[in-house]
């Protein structure tokens, strides 16, 4: 413990050799010192300036450069074995994100060619700015839905298409600011609020939810529910059971089994992830030929029709930063860039661990944020590093970003030349795309695992899940969100205690309950706080400390033992106090004294014992009943409960 010198217990001579817990020396910039320590342990846990220290002004200016843009520092390394990698990956993924872009961009009721705008623009920022490998930008399913779910509420797409429009760039743009601010202001904690069983749980309601909005494709429907529910989308469904098309339900029914025995192969082989990978774009392909060749859009076959060709058009000016629908633009750009920024910087982490190297957070959102900034000024939408597209790159081999930037240029050839391709492309081929990606999304073996490990964490999980299928997404994550905070308050408000005892043979102190042989010490009553202590668990920790004493005297009653005096609080786990703890300390060494028990506090850490100097605490305690371990404090309490013991024994024989 700081500022404490140890000591030892001479056993073989009972006697104690006690050592005094020091407080640390008054220093009038301390505070300062202690506050500065935590805003920097906060904002830079990862020192990002070290790199700076002891270098010339050039040199400061190239790291600069480089911290700013990752690619400056990478660029130069590379080699042409690494470019053979990603050229293959890149030009993999393009083949998934073509297929994917025009679906996502019609789940999110843009136009199709939006989607492939959101993969040419997004990567070639991303590859600048971004420090993960693996990471492949795109659209991404979830927030697709949730830029339609919460757009649509106030704008119709279909009656007043130009307003949506632009209050879907408006909203990108807002994204991308919060993203970047977040990185910016290194306040990357703030998406820890999600936690990983309401990701879960989210994703899975919204997978579920996207699921059933294709329903709309396989069933040939010309109109369908706005609403997101799972109630909505029955009652729609079963009120148009004479509209079914049994061409799509048969050519969507066919799609699907092929996507998901692609995917399974690829699953039971990791050599084969190709197949895959290829598989929408293999889709899309068979799909419109068959459209072509049989004249199916005249028998009720929805396609996707006419695409311009040409790259993103600059969209700056359709940004809308007044009346009424700012609002609407700002909250769905906030929740749609936080859900965005967690999927992205969640994927680039989990494969950096896959090949052991580093992604830095702050980086990621910077670059995550610009890329949706700049994409807002070309025509493009809400994009992040989308897991499963990520897994599909990492598995193609990519070495580097340039992955990316292959992706890119595919998309830009695609745009240039290839999009009057797709204008036979069945709508229901688009919609088995949506749905074999977002099956992989509902993950019941993980929410099993939450069951089994955690229930509260199963619960945060199921509230996210039936609040998004049953109510609407952004519903479902708030209430998922809440159950976290709810629980992580309860965790505040009524952190842990536990009764310790000896281990035999030892001078190791555990609890109780965890270690069946540790025996409790006969008149003295060792509990360990698991938290700081302040304001909003103070009187709990009071009221829990003094029904541990009154559980013990009764089971010291029951037993005929002595009579409990001591009662020791190991301090070992509380890292601060307030001034709301100290005042409930003072009452409950009050209320103990009343009881004719003295309070005992152990391994106090350095913060904790400045605090109670400060507050006179320690005078009122008195310094003798501090101690640096639990063992001293019992060694001395049961010297003292021995020495009445044997004056007791005197004093009853003399009379």
């Amino acid at each position: 413990m700081d500022g404490v010198e140890h000591g030892k217990v001479n056993d073989d001579l009972q006697m104690v050799v006690v050592h005094k817990t020091d407080v640390p020396p008054a220093q009038g910039t301390r505070m300062i010192n202690e506050v500065g320590k935590a805003v920097r342990e906060t904002l830079f846990p990862d020192d990002p300036f070290r790199q700076f220290k002891n270098q010339s002004r050039g040199r400061k200016c190239v790291l600069g450069l480089q911290y700013v843009f990752p690619i400056l520092e990478w660029a130069p390394k590379y080699s042409f074995a690494l470019f053979k990698s990603d050229v293959i990956s890149g030009v993999t993924i393009a083949s998934l994100a073509i297929p994917q872009g025009i679906s996502y961009a019609k789940l999110a009721n843009l136009p199709p060619l939006m989607g492939l705008y959101s993969s040419f623009v997004p990567p070639l920022v991303y590859a600048m700015l971004g420090t993960s490998k693996d990471i492949a930008v795109g659209t991404v399913a979830v927030v697709s839905l949730l830029l339609a779910s919460m757009l649509g509420d106030e704008v119709s797409p279909t009656a007043n298409p130009e307003l949506y429009l632009q209050l879907a760039l408006t909203a990108t743009f807002f994204a991308g600011v919060f993203q970047a601010s977040l990185g910016i202001f290194r306040l990357g904690f703030i998406i820890d609020m999600l936690s990983h069983a309401t990701i879960v749980g989210f994703m899975a309601g919204a997978a579920t939810v996207v699921t059933l909005q294709q329903l709309k494709g396989f069933l040939g429907l010309q109109h369908f529910s706005t609403k997101t529910d799972v109630v909505s989308v029955v009652q729609s469904v079963s009120q148009q059971v004479h509209k079914w098309r049994w061409e799509t339900i048969v050519l969507g029914a066919f799609f699907l089994v092929f996507l998901l025995v692609a995917r399974y192969i690829s699953k039971k082989n990791s050599k084969l992830f190709w197949v895959s990978a290829a598989a929408p774009l293999t889709s899309v392909i068979v799909g419109s030929l068959l459209v072509f060749c049989t004249h199916a859009e005249k028998h009720g076959v929805q396609i996707v029709g006419q695409l311009k060709k040409g790259l993103n058009p600059l969209s700056i000016q359709l940004l809308v930063f007044h009346g009424q629908y700012l609002k609407v633009a700002l909250k769905a750009g906030l929740i749609c860039g936080l859900i965005a920024l967690t999927e992205g910087v969640a994927s680039g982490r989990t494969f950096a661990l896959f090949k052991n190297y580093h992604t830095d957070g702050n980086k990621e959102m910077i670059a995550i944020g610009m890329m949706n900034v700049l994409g807002s000024w070309t025509s493009c939408y809400v994009t992040t590093g989308p897991f499963s597209r990520s897994a599909v790159n990492f598995s193609a081999g990519c070495k580097t970003v340039v992955s990316n930037i292959v992706m890119a240029i595919a998309v830009m050839i695609t745009l240039l030349f290839l999009t009057p391709l797709f204008h036979y492309t069945p709508m229901v081929v688009l919609s088995s795309i949506i749905t074999s990606a977002m099956l992989g999304l509902i993950d019941i073996q993980t929410a099993y695992h939450l069951w089994k490990v955690d229930k509260l964490d199963f619960l945060v999980c199921m509230g996210g899940y039936f609040g998004v299928v049953f109510i609407d997404v952004q519903t479902g994550l708030i209430i998922s969100v809440s159950i976290s905070v709810v629980r992580l308050l309860m965790h505040v408000m009524r952190p842990h205690t536990a009764v310790l005892g000896n281990i035999p043979g030892t001078s190791m102190y555990r609890s109780t309950e965890q270690y069946q042989d540790a025996t409790k010490v006969p008149g003295i009553l060792i509990l360990r706080i698991d938290s700081p202590i302040y304001f909003a668990n103070a009187n709990y920790l009071k009221d829990r400390t003094l029904r541990w004493i009154e559980d013990e005297e009764e089971n010291l009653a029951k037993l005929n033992q002595d009579i409990l005096r001591y009662v020791i609080l190991d301090m070992g786990s509380v890292a601060t106090i307030d001034t709301s703890g100290i005042n409930v300390l003072e009452e409950l060494k009050r209320t103990l004294e009343h009881r004719q028990l003295q309070l005992v506090l152990a391994n106090p850490a350095s913060p904790v014992v400045e605090k109670l100097e400060k507050c006179k605490f320690i005078e009122i305690l008195e310094k003798k009943w501090l101690f640096v371990t639990v063992a001293e404090a019992v060694v001395v309490c049961n010297s003292l409960l021995h020495a009445e013991k044997v004056h007791s024994a005197n004093y009853n024989h003399k009379n």
